[in-house]
């Protein structure tokens, strides 16, 4: 099985009624510390004839984005503000315990098959990083493979992936340091657990595996500075990097668009897309390539690599191009391949290709779309595929045989998420399942025969049954209904006056579903209130619901989230002074142009790792990746939708903001640490709050990236800054 995808969260209610329906909580004063004074050094440029200033530029480093001194001395200043505020902040130390015993709970994944071997990963008690085992039988003696500590005491280096040969002899696998998420390739003999010689660096992830094991297809970047610059290539085991066959080149557009006729524009967004990657079969005939040419939309081809092997030419034989759609998982059987995708399927189909007449007009479906579900997954087994659909943003899992016949659902244990782990040469699989009110049980099951049992379960020191989970249905501003999960104690009392944290994320076709996170049970015990909004731009129901949050579509997102708040607020769950807002990365955005539009709503705001400044994001790291899902100011069309909506470039001064608590990793490689370093001076300089009461912090985290590999400690860290601010913010730190 591969995964050719590259992979890393309203009822109308008028303001007077809202009004007469605020209670704000009282919120104790923060330690009387000095918030940090910022220089003001600003530039002024013209975007389409609009003058824009930025009062913080220099806070974006040097020209090309690099920490300087300056910028280096600010953020010291500005982490021991933060720290200052947060840790003396009372209940801090006991929260921080409580969320180590639930943190350090064990965790497991589920098995990945290969040959007669079970490949998982293990977190027990305060490891800082998860660890690789396998087992020589399903219910064998564990072996360790991998200990990340063992490697690095300092618990920074994290395994990111792990791609063991079919027959399980071998094991292909990644690591980076400090989340800069860099992986370099190494190689592991599984059975003596010895390192191979082969070793190859530049944010590498394997392909496939030749039939014996004599090497591998790979990707990774020719230039670690150029996010753009992505190859693929062939490595014998035994040899240097460098000597390895190069397929293609994401630089060489004439490979994939030479006999195309596409404008010198087109050509240009395609060479800072996600760009070009590849899946292979297990006999090593036949590769799959494809070429991302927005968020939303994917290219494909065909390559006979025994030709290749002869010829030394790699011939591509299209079979899709120029179709919105997006690709999922694939299994090459024979000569057919088996493909998930939403091309002309906005819920998605799985659709079989003859390789040797690959065209999109011969594609059969297997399974075709359905009107009320939508495809999220698929796994292949020998005789069985089973198709993970999403049911209003929760899972069912439907069994199919190859030709499309249908064999019946899957069990599950409720309402929740599930994964299914399975591999083509066998019917056995692994079922992971959890809910908001479930922790993850893993399943092993024969998809022949619908047999099950559990395999593991970690104990969790809470009480689930404690919990009620709910789906409710709003409108949104324009009055398209948007679901969202509501998550608190059992016999909790609408009475408008609960702390109530609302998350989402709303893009890039990533869905919200149900999971279990131990650490928000401190916050249910405390009478907290959690939701979770399926906002437009995301996958839940589709890729129309994705598209719908795109470019000059993305005011659905925030329209959508803000009326999440007001139906909160109207329906008894909180008020105005009790209702906080968090989202990271693409929904760090959505909470900062949430407070930024809606700032009376709200009396908190958490924005990780966000992006901030839409008018200069596209500058920095890989953000020329997001074009197709934001735009850029560089387009005249797209600029004012982008002015309109930039959290930076809409705050004002005097207006009273809520608190926030803005996050960013010194070692991001996807989203740059400016954004949440102007946004933070901005909104200190500009906020009429007072910031004893109601601060603006900024927390840079010196040893991470976008958040990936964080080790247990720091990991614990966060969770407890994060909820400690929300706590003492809606007014629960004297409940």
């Amino acid at each position: 099985m591969t995964r050719p995808f590259l992979t890393a969260l309203y009822t109308f209610c008028s303001l007077a009624a809202l009004s007469a329906m605020i209670c704000p909580a009282t919120v104790a004063a923060a330690p009387q510390t000095a918030v940090p004074q910022t220089r003001v050094q600003p530039v002024t440029e013209s975007l389409h004839g609009t003058q824009i200033t930025d009062p913080y530029r220099w806070l974006e480093g040097d020209e090309k984005g690099e920490l300087t001194p300056q910028v280096n001395a600010w953020t010291d200043q500005q982490n021991a503000y933060t720290r200052e505020v947060l840790d003396k902040l009372p209940g801090r130390e006991a929260l921080e315990l409580r969320l180590r015993e639930l943190m350090e709970v064990p965790s497991i994944s589920p098995p990945a098959m290969y040959g007669s071997r079970y490949f998982y990963s293990r977190r027990e008690g305060s490891q800082p990083q998860p660890v690789r085992y396998v087992r020589d039988s399903v219910n064998g003696r564990d072996r360790l493979l991998l200990d990340p500590q063992q490697i690095d005491p300092s618990g920074l280096t994290t395994v990111s992936w792990t791609a063991p040969s079919d027959d399980g002899r071998l094991m292909a696998f990644g690591m980076y340091s400090s989340g800069d998420e860099n992986s370099v390739l190494y190689v592991m003999d599984v059975g003596s657990g010895d390192w191979l010689a082969d070793e190859i660096p530049g944010k590498v992830n394997l392909i496939g595996w030749l039939p014996d094991n004599s090497g591998f297809y790979y990707r990774r970047l020719e230039d670690l500075d150029d996010p753009y610059s992505a190859i693929i290539k062939l490595h014998r085991l035994g040899t240097h990097h460098r000597q390895d066959a190069v397929l293609f080149r994401q630089r060489d557009l004439d490979f994939f668009y030479g006999d195309m006729d596409k404008s010198a524009a087109e050509l240009e967004l395609l060479k800072t897309t996600w760009g070009p990657g590849a899946m292979v079969s297990r006999d090593g005939r036949w590769m799959a390539v494809y070429y991302w040419t927005g968020t939303a939309s994917v290219d494909l081809w065909i390559a006979n690599l025994e030709e290749w092997r002869r010829s030394g030419e790699l011939k591509l034989v299209s079979a899709v191009s120029g179709k919105q759609g997006r690709l999922g998982e694939a299994l090459f059987k024979g000569d057919k391949l088996y493909l998930q995708n939403s091309f002309d399927a906005s819920n998605g189909r799985l659709s079989e290709i003859d390789l040797a007449d690959p065209a999109y007009a011969k594609w059969r479906d297997i399974v075709p779309e359905r009107e009320d579900l939508v495809i999220s997954d698929t796994s292949f087994a020998r005789d069985v595929i089973a198709v993970n659909y999403l049911a209003d943003a929760h899972t069912r899992i439907s069994l199919f045989d190859f030709d499309g016949k249908a064999r019946g659902d899957l069990a599950l244990p409720g309402i929740g998420s599930a994964y299914l782990s399975s591999a083509e040469d066998r019917n056995e699989a692994f079922l992971a399942f959890s809910s908001y009110n479930m922790p993850q049980r893993i399943y092993h099951l024969d998809l022949k025969t619908g047999s099950e049992t559990l395999w593991a379960q970690p104990e969790v020191p809470v009480d689930p049954d404690a919990i009620e989970v709910k789906q409710v249905w709003y409108k949104s501003k324009d009055g398209t209904p948007v679901s969202m999960f509501i998550v608190h104690r059992k016999g909790l009392k609408l009475d408008g006056n609960n702390p109530t944290i609302l998350y989402g994320y709303g893009g890039f076709d990533v869905s919200m579903t149900p999971g279990f996170s131990a650490t928000m049970y401190p916050w249910y015990e405390k009478g907290g209130v959690y939701a979770v909004a399926n906002l437009r731009g995301g996958g839940e129901y589709g890729s129309a619901w994705h598209e719908a949050g795109m470019l000059e579509r993305k005011q659905n997102v925030f329209d959508d989230f803000i009326a999440a708040a007001e139906w909160l607020i109207a329906n008894g769950y909180t008020n105005a002074g009790q209702l906080g807002i968090a989202g990271g990365s693409n929904g760090g955005l959505l909470t900062g142009a949430a407070v930024v539009q809606r700032p009376e709503l709200f009396a908190a705001a958490i924005s990780a790792v966000p992006l901030l400044d839409m008018l200069r994001y596209q500058d920095f790291l890989m953000a020329r990746y997001w074009v197709p899902e934001y735009g850029s100011s560089e387009d005249a069309q797209q600029f004012p939708f982008l002015k309109a909506y930039s959290p930076y470039h809409n705050v004002e001064p005097g207006k009273k903001y809520p608190a926030v608590l803005f996050t960013a990793g010194e070692n991001d490689k996807r989203v740059h640490p400016l954004h949440a370093r102007k946004m933070a001076a901005l909104m200190q300089a500009s906020s009429g709050s007072d910031p004893k009461q109601k601060p603006v912090l900024l927390w840079v985290d010196r040893d991470a990236g976008h958040g990936a590999g964080k080790p247990l400690d720091l990991r614990i860290r966060d969770v407890a800054d994060q909820r400690i601010f929300m706590m003492w913010q809606l007014g629960m730190l004297d409940r």
